[in-house]
């Protein structure tokens, strides 16, 4: 039988990425969800804090929904240590404010556009993740 778990990932960076055409098309702006949702949190985005609240929304609530009625008793792996998953929170956001982004607005939509920034910006967060997971899994045993 054939492991089949690779096509949800694959179907979601198909939506991400659609949404991240769409976004691009419809308001002229690329799709930075820690630039959408730092707007909201330093008011430089009020002016369009209807469009951002609605993204923000719906990327902490579509998932859920999903888990609720589509994909039941889907395995996430996510920790049930409440710690690690603050600690992880707070770690991503401190790295998008110092790459000047996240993984939407440099690896889906920087490296999309070829933007050097983008590109490098993604090699570097993704070298730090891969550290990350090598120091919390494999030496602390954290997660």
């Amino acid at each position: 039988m054939i492991a089949t778990e690779w096509l949800w990932g694959f179907a979601g960076g198909l939506m991400i990425g659609l949404a991240a055409a769409l976004f691009l098309l419809i308001n002229g702006r690329i799709m930075g969800a820690s630039g959408i949702l730092g707007g909201l949190i330093d008011r430089t985005g009020w002016a369009t804090a209807a469009e951002r609240g609605a993204f923000v929304a719906g990327l902490a609530l579509l998932p859920f929904l999903l888990v609720q009625t589509a994909l039941p008793g889907a395995d996430t792996r996510l920790t049930d240590n409440p710690a690690v998953i603050v600690a992880a929170g707070l770690l991503v956001g401190v790295g998008t404010r110092l790459a000047n982004g996240c993984t939407s607005g440099h690896g889906v939509c920087g490296i999309s556009r070829l933007s050097l920034r983008g590109i490098v910006a993604t090699v570097f967060y993704l070298l730090a993740g891969g550290m990350a997971v090598l120091a919390f899994r494999h030496l602390l045993g954290v997660i």
